[in-house]
């Protein structure tokens, strides 16, 4: 049996499909590269290159292969760019994600394992957020992945395809192969890696008066190895016949802007220079994840929780690859 990740030449993607080849795992990956690097793919996985949104590609992967699981990440993310072209996520997110549903369904394919993301919950109506409470997207972005996380329960219910959404926090960090290497970067950690190492004159701090210790916002920064490893013990699940579920991943600690900038200038070894802005319409003070369910449903356990692990991770693939997958 295999495996189809779709959206396999981006950062969390990437890095999920290594994960999975050292596992055993025989991999597709399906991607039309947009966002995504053909070098980002191991050569050990099958690429395909083609889109979600192409019905017929779609059946003639699910006919050439003997797929039992589907790993989704092939979605746009840019928070900004959701609310400017909101479009373009509903086509893509929305659409693309149905497309490979239905072809699941014609192919009796029955297990999926969707990318989703702490922005379903909007302002949170506490913090740490657990998965029972409210979910209000503030954004399109964060909007199409719950459509998608609605829809799956519909599926589960018409047609027995059983699934995991999981709520990504902030995925940061690297594997020795791959990190992140976005265009635009609108992620906090590369950019003030990029501000330390001289490719930005600087990195804005966008508020530094919300009720925090230290005045700046609080994230929940969760390691992308430990991120790819929640997706191969949720396909483990569904494959022991568990039911569907939507969790958290997060590894329950907050970390603020300047603590970011901090451990970003002890393992850099150098100045990260600080501009600070007004707030941000939107940003929340604090987002930080309850992760006990998945702890409890997978036995998942961030083993890469450290804030400076993370950043040191990211450093490294960075040094390592100065023009990213060029």
């Amino acid at each position: 049996m295999s495996v189809l990740v779709t959206g396999g030449a981006g950062y969390i993607g990437s890095v999920a499909v290594e994960r999975l080849l050292e596992a055993g795992e025989d991999v597709i990956v399906l991607d039309n590269l947009g966002t995504g690097y053909r070098g980002a793919v191991a050569p050990e996985a099958v690429f395909v290159e083609g889109n979600i949104l192409d019905r017929a590609e779609l059946g003639r992967l699910f006919d050439r292969f003997d797929i039992d699981t589907v790993m989704h990440f092939a979605a746009f993310i840019v928070v900004s760019e959701s609310c400017a072209d909101p479009g373009k996520y509903f086509h893509n997110n929305v659409a693309g994600a149905l497309a490979v549903l239905d072809a699941m369904v014609a192919a009796r394919v029955g297990h999926f394992i969707l990318s989703s993301t702490a922005a379903v919950y909007g302002d949170p109506e506490a913090v740490p957020i657990t998965e029972d409470m409210r979910t209000r997207p503030k954004n399109p972005y964060g909007l199409s992945k719950h459509m998608i996380e609605q829809a799956l329960e519909w599926y589960d219910r018409a047609h027995g395809l059983r699934s995991v959404s999981l709520r990504y926090f902030n995925a940061a960090g690297a594997t020795e192969t791959h990190g992140e290497a976005h265009v635009p970067e609108t992620h906090l950690i590369p950019n003030v890696l990029m501000a330390a190492d001289g490719e930005r004159e600087h990195i804005t701090v966008y508020g530094n008066d919300y009720d925090t210790p230290d005045g700046t916002c609080i994230r929940d920064y969760v390691h992308v190895v430990d991120l790819a490893d929640a997706h191969l013990l949720a396909m483990g699940y569904l494959r022991e016949g568990g039911a569907s579920e939507t969790v958290n991943l997060g590894n329950s600690v907050g970390h603020s802007v300047l603590e970011v900038i901090q451990a970003v200038e002890r393992v850099a070894g150098c100045a990260a220079p600080v501009v600070h802005g007004q707030r941000r319409v939107g940003d929340a003070a604090r987002l930080v994840a309850a992760s006990r369910k998945a702890r409890e449903i997978f036995g998942w356990r961030p083993k890469r929780d450290a804030i400076d692990t993370i950043v040191r991770d990211a450093w490294n693939w960075r040094k390592a690859h100065p023009h990213g997958y060029a």
